[in-house]
């Protein structure tokens, strides 16, 4: 978090403009490479065999990464670095 602090707000702006086109490159990827696994299981003759495999596993990863998008640029690493680093000053300043 100490590196996020001695960030000008263009480059957190611009960190935040590549952080959400990673998580829709990601979604978009992910929705066109299962479309396609799909279709492929389903040419093939007797149902989906396999192709909800890779779509679940997946899925998971990008459920973890969407999440991790939400959570930090809602600000909560932000926030719980700023109330612990102000626990640590205070015990520093009650032992000295």
């Amino acid at each position: 978090m100490s590196d996020q602090a001695n960030l000008t707000a263009e480059d957190r702006a611009r960190k935040r403009v590549k952080d959400s086109t990673d998580v829709m490159w990601h979604v978009a990827t992910y929705v066109i490479v299962n479309a396609f696994l799909w279709f492929i299981d389903i040419a093939q003759g007797g149902g989906v065999n396999w192709a909800f495999w890779p779509t679940i596993g997946w899925g998971i990863a990008v459920a973890f990464h969407v999440a991790s998008y939400v959570i930090d640029d809602s600000g909560t690493e932000g926030r719980m670095y700023q109330r612990f680093l102000a626990e640590e000053r205070a015990k520093e300043s009650d032992q000295a």
